[in-house]
């Protein structure tokens, strides 16, 4: 087992390894195929590497994601902090209205989210939408039952939308925020994470490899699986444009990557920043895993090694073209 760095997570208490694991692709849709029996295996070596921080969500893979980590978990749920999500299920996407529209509603689809993952609590539940139908306040006003009834110990909101943080933590008691931030997509720094600061708001970053292009492995002529969503990259002209952009900066960042790989590097990067308590790349393999645990483990970036990422990438700059 590697000694990985813990940290409290907000107000919430809990103390979480720097380094997660993100379980969106072990659900089997949108990111090509998988192999169950494989991402069983991820996930105890996560476990065997000293991380203890996983999150999914209730419609990765319809379910299958949250199921998956339920099945690694028995006999074992202690060595767990989970983290899931709730709010897309049922979306109608003609309306734009969640089909959690009030608190018994949420309440009862929380009680769908343990029976997946097979366990009488979850440690951290967050709010996967920020839609304006339902009112967050059905959310905070779940979430807070829940709590009471001891079946979520903390809570929290997946977005990258800084009013809508600001109103979901009215009475900030919400420990955690999830948010797309990477070398690529910087924007976060230069409102959000001073706010998460202040208000001891733990940090859950999410794409910190940009869905993979900060591994260095993507070209422009790069084929995706069918069923892949990064398809939409190539189908899009203006998404299209965005990866081409992306890709120009990674080449520049191919300089940092002497005695780490560059994935290691974007973790790092991300890791480092004083409002970030955890990040959670995925993996589908075994050596995947390996590979961004290392990050966790090498030394912090150099003052010039920062300066030249400023120059590639400057503070609040770059644009995301994943889903929240």
């Amino acid at each position: 087992m590697t000694d990985i760095e813990k940290r409290v997570l907000g107000k919430s208490g809990l103390e979480v390894t720097k380094i997660g694991l993100g379980l969106w692709a072990i659900g089997g849709s949108e990111w090509g195929e998988v192999d169950d029996r494989e991402s069983l295996a991820v996930i105890s070596a996560a476990l065997d590497l000293g991380i203890n921080f996983f999150d999914t969500a209730d419609v990765y893979g319809d379910g299958h994601s949250e199921q998956i980590l339920g099945q690694a978990m028995q006999g074992r749920r202690d060595q767990f902090i989970v983290a899931t999500k709730i709010g897309w299920q049922g979306f109608n996407g003609n309306k734009g209205v969640s089909a959690y529209s009030t608190v018994k509603k949420l309440v009862a689809g929380v009680e769908t989210n343990l029976q997946r993952l097979q366990t009488d609590y979850i440690d951290i539940i967050q709010s996967h939408i920020d839609f304006r139908e339902p009112t967050m306040e059905v959310f905070v006003e779940g979430f807070q039952k829940l709590q009471e009834q001891g079946k979520v110990r903390a809570y929290g909101v997946s977005t990258s939308d800084f009013e809508y943080l600001q109103a979901f933590n009215t009475d900030n008691r919400s420990s955690c925020l999830q948010i797309d931030y990477s070398i690529l997509n910087r924007t976060p720094e230069k409102s959000i994470f001073p706010y998460t600061i202040e208000k001891d708001v733990g940090v859950l970053v999410r794409g910190p490899l940009a869905m993979g292009i900060l591994t260095g492995k993507f070209s422009q002529n790069t084929e995706f699986e069918e069923g892949d969503f990064r398809n939409r990259w190539k189908d899009n002209d203006y998404e299209h444009q965005i990866f081409l952009n992306d890709l120009e900066k990674v080449n520049k960042l191919q300089a940092l990557t002497e005695g780490r790989s560059l994935a290691q590097l974007a973790i790092q990067f991300v890791m480092q920043h004083p409002a970030v308590t955890v990040a959670i790349p995925g993996a589908k393999r075994v050596s995947q895993l390996r590979e961004n645990v290392q990050a966790a483990l090498l030394p912090a970036l150099t003052a010039e090694e920062m300066a030249l990422i400023e120059t590639i990438t400057p503070v609040g700059g770059g644009r995301k073209i994943w889903p929240a």
